[in-house]
């Protein structure tokens, strides 16, 4: 079994993609998916290597790395490492509310290992009133979608969309260093507890 997990980061979008920021608030400040993309990857980052965790950030660049480029990165990574395992950092829009993350269609590795991060974003966020938004409807909470990164990668991949950038509650959330690190919090005690087995949803053990 898989137990050293190699967790790969993703941070999606890029400086130079349209769309994907937030409203320009009434005191001038605007939310830029991207830039918190890479700051929450970052921060995930930092957490690992205290714990000497081996990983990989998948797009080091500020610029938009075409999807196809992405998965091509993350599945030569898999080839390589065949317990690699990736997390798609993301911030939503449309107008919702609350913390989400999906898998690929069907039921797969990645499954469990989405089940244990909204477990870790249920236990952070949910008390202080935050909508945790699930689909049970296969059993676990995670949505399924055919977005392309889950689609196209050899290793399990999870998306996760941490708050909505077009609501002001959630993106002034976002734009807090609190925010920030609460988001990344979730996704490195997700990496931790698949890997040390204390995980109440994991594939490795």
């Amino acid at each position: 079994m898989k137990q050293n997990i190699i967790p790969i980061l993703d941070n999606g979008h890029g400086s130079d993609t349209p769309g994907k920021r937030s409203p320009v608030w009434p005191d001038g400040s605007q939310l830029f998916e991207y830039e918190f993309n890479r700051d929450v990857v970052r921060r995930i980052s930092l957490l690992l290597k205290a714990d000497g965790i081996r990983h990989f950030i998948l797009v080091p660049e500020q610029k938009d790395i075409p999807l196809p480029d992405r998965c091509g990165r993350a599945n030569e990574l898999y080839d390589k490492y065949e317990s690699a395992v990736l997390f798609s950092i993301h911030a939503n829009a449309g107008g919702g509310t609350g913390w989400e993350c999906y898998t690929s269609v069907g039921q797969t590795e990645a499954d469990l290992i989405a089940s244990e991060l909204a477990r870790q974003a249920e236990l952070e966020f949910a008390p202080d009133g935050w909508k945790i938004r699930s689909d049970y409807s296969d059993g676990d909470p995670d949505k399924e979608s055919q977005f392309y990164i889950l689609k196209h990668t050899k290793c399990p991949a999870v998306l996760s969309e941490n708050f909505f950038i077009d609501t002001k509650k959630d993106c002034r959330f976002l734009m807090t260093r609190e925010g920030r690190d609460r988001c990344a919090l979730i996704h490195y005690k997700t990496i931790k507890s698949l890997i040390d087995g204390t995980a109440k949803y994991n594939p490795y053990f």
